[in-house]
């Protein structure tokens, strides 16, 4: 199935539409999924290889994980053609490009997302004003800067710990995708006292099963560089760091990153999915099959949406980060426990309690509409 409406279902999605604008580049997709609670938010996300089929994918995560959140609103997502590296003056004009041929759909509120940040949200907010996840100086709560999503993950790790017999202090981590999220939540779990012993990026990984120095880590990624500058450990090609042993294995990058040509490879006991969309379902299917437990994404990465609808609304950072917790904690719970009563697939029982909240909230308007 390669169309978006392959996928189309009672819940979504009600509009996808393409932008096009030759003169300076553009080239994107908006795919608002589902706005019976209210208008959509879902990040910006730019990469070359981006689709129309990706975004609609993601819409649909957002929708489940705002519903799962019990926030006001549904979900989208749009999906920007280009190298996210390319030089400011130019992503700048595909951001702002972008914002004013969509200023005109209120049922999408813009964020940030793989490949776009803070800045790029100011950009936005500058020619339509409908954004969250904006800088401090702009009165926003910089979800990336703060780490909201890592935050609430390693909420989730917590929780989650307990269902599998895993002891967080001294849980080893791997961390596919060291980025916004994943530096984060190396940080926030290093506090609960695990031991990083792979990280993950784009250009490469490094493991040392003594534990990685996550500080400067962090460092080394604030500056620009990649995990691989780090001068100890061992050295290893990206897509490495999947047969890394470990306890938590934590995806935090692209989608489908596992599936079931690799899943056989994970040598871990507990997936906490930080990206959207980073495992297939075929693929969770052979590990719960082979005792490993997986939250899934709409469940575990929400608390950056979270404080980004706080944000729209007007609450503190402080307000954002305890309703993360309190949110993330109690839904994870919620799911493990249903899943382990039903014996069915985490992502299954997820499923079924998002679901249920998209259609009450349907059942709530006028018309039958999504």
């Amino acid at each position: 199935m390669d169309d978006v409406f392959d996928y189309a279902d009672d819940l979504g999605p009600l509009k996808v539409i393409h932008v096009h604008n030759p003169y300076i580049g553009l080239k994107g997709v908006l795919v608002v999924d589902n706005v019976a609670a209210g208008p959509s938010i879902g990040g910006v996300r730019m990469a070359s290889d981006v689709s129309t089929v990706e975004c609609f994918r993601l819409a649909r995560a957002m929708t489940l994980k705002n519903a799962a959140a019990g926030l006001a609103h549904g979900g989208g997502k749009a999906v920007l053609y280009g190298d996210p590296k390319m030089p400011r003056k130019d992503k700048e004009r595909l951001i702002r490009g972008l914002a004013c041929a969509l200023s005109e759909v209120e049922q999408y509120i813009f964020a940030p997302d793989m490949g776009t940040d803070e800045e790029c949200m100011a950009w936005v907010k500058d020619e339509i004003d409908r954004v969250v996840a904006l800088p401090r100086e702009l009165g926003g709560i910089p979800l990336d800067e703060i780490g909201a999503t890592g935050f609430g993950l390693s909420h989730v790790a917590e929780i989650a710990a307990g269902h599998c017999g895993l002891n967080l202090k001294g849980a080893r981590v791997a961390i596919q995708g060291f980025g916004a999220v994943g530096k984060h939540v190396a940080r926030f779990l290093a506090q609960k006292g695990t031991v990083l012993v792979a990280a993950a990026d784009s250009r490469g990984a490094v493991h040392d099963p003594e534990g990685l120095d996550v500080d400067l880590l962090v460092d080394l990624k604030n500056d620009g560089r990649s995990v691989t500058d780090y001068p100890e450990g061992e050295k290893l090609e990206r897509d490495q760091v999947i047969q890394v042993e470990c306890d938590i294995w934590i995806p935090a990058a692209r989608p489908d990153v596992i599936h079931a040509d690799n899943a056989h490879e994970l040598n871990t006991k507990l997936v906490i999915q930080g990206a959207n969309i980073p495992i297939t379902y075929d693929a969770e299917k052979h590990l719960h099959r082979r005792g490993v437990l997986c939250v899934p994404d709409f469940i575990a990465n929400a608390g950056g949406v979270i404080c980004a609808a706080m944000e729209y609304h007007g609450a503190s950072q402080t307000a954002a980060f305890k309703s993360i917790e309190e949110k993330l904690r109690e839904n994870t719970g919620e799911v493990l426990k249903i899943a382990e009563k039903k014996n069915i697939l985490p992502r299954d029982a997820a499923l079924d309690l998002a679901t249920a909240r998209v259609k009450t909230a349907m059942n709530f308007r006028r018309w039958s509409l999504f």
